[in-house]
């Protein structure tokens, strides 16, 4: 099946195509063109999500059940947990097999369909190293996100069912999300175009990556105090160039207790990332599971703790 991102990636691809020959070199006008883009895309994306609810809540009277789980299909789109583990385990799988060095140029095509940086010239320490920062950083933005969003979501619905539900809300930051993902670079015409959608979806992942950074000590055993793990969590993260990923990174550092930042390459441009949880062990097949696993634990955390609060909001 098609998934939303899908849809949301043409639409952005044709107002950027169309934005650049409008505003060619002017700055001024790719700012305002990306501006344009960002609230065309994510108001769009949240008024099909609001119409979906609208027909689930009708047809929910009729055949609850039936409706019910095909709300559920819709709004599982927007969770990327098992698309996530599933590209992350396959590249540990093969790593685990004889003759690893031989499969490296498998290895880094499967790493680059996931990662941003350039892999061209990675062992298997900087594969592993890459595997396990993508787990910690990809969980806050492909699952806690929109998972705080859809709670928010169902909250707005306890007050009036006419308002922007779990889904609307899930896709508006998934339209950010990929709006972040396909223009936010500082680079060329993306600096100016991909301005407000970056600086959206920073705000739109603030709270939860610090919710994260709260919760994921209490799902994990270490040998330092749950507040010590926060503050050199924090201490760690927050001097990144991007805090929300630097704070994710961190804590889930910390708690499956591995190493993380280094030398990375984008396009050929180096770049230094801080070095997080310094007195761990680099990353290996272990870790990078360990990481996996927490994440589901904490998924499992967090739905129970929304389920509770909202029984807790019907008393």
């Amino acid at each position: 099946m098609p998934h939303p991102v899908q849809f949301m990636g043409l639409v952005i691809s044709f107002l950027k195509g169309l934005t650049e020959r409008i505003a060619k070199e002017n700055k001024s006008k790719l700012y305002i063109g990306g501006l344009i883009i960002t609230l065309l895309v994510v108001s769009l994306s949240g008024i099909c999500g609001w119409m979906i609810e609208r027909l689930f809540l009708f047809f929910d009277i009729k055949n609850p059940i039936l409706s019910t789980l095909f709300f559920c299909l819709i709004i599982s789109s927007s969770l990327a947990s098992r698309s996530l583990n599933k590209s992350i385990l396959e590249i540990l799988n093969i790593i685990k097999k004889e003759n690893t060095i031989d499969n490296l140029s498998n290895l880094r095509q499967k790493l680059s369909l996931i990662v941003g940086r350039d892999v061209e010239n990675l062992d298997i320490n900087e594969i592993l190293r890459a595997l396990a920062e993508t787990a910690s950083e990809n969980s806050v933005d492909g699952i806690f996100a929109p998972l705080f969003w859809m709670f928010l979501g169902t909250i707005f619905w306890e007050f009036n069912q006419s308002m922007p539900g779990p889904l609307a809300m899930a896709w508006i930051f998934k339209a950010s999300s990929t709006i972040d993902s396909m223009l936010g670079y500082k680079e060329g015409k993306l600096k100016w175009l991909g301005f407000t959608g970056a600086k959206l979806d920073d705000l739109m992942v603030w709270l939860p990556s610090r919710i994260v950074l709260i919760t994921l000590p209490f799902c994990c055993k270490t040998k330092q105090s749950i507040f010590k793990t926060i503050k050199n969590s924090w201490k760690d993260g927050i001097v990144d160039s991007s805090p929300n990923s630097g704070i994710s990174e961190a804590i889930f550092a910390y708690c499956a207790e591995v190493k993380m930042g280094g030398v990375n390459y984008y396009k050929g441009q180096k770049s230094i990332k801080p070095i997080i949880a310094e007195p761990y062990p680099m990353a290996s097949i272990n870790s990078v599971r360990k990481i996996l696993g927490l994440s589901l634990r904490l998924e499992l955390v967090w739905l129970v703790g929304f389920y509770l609060i909202i029984k807790f909001i019907n008393l």
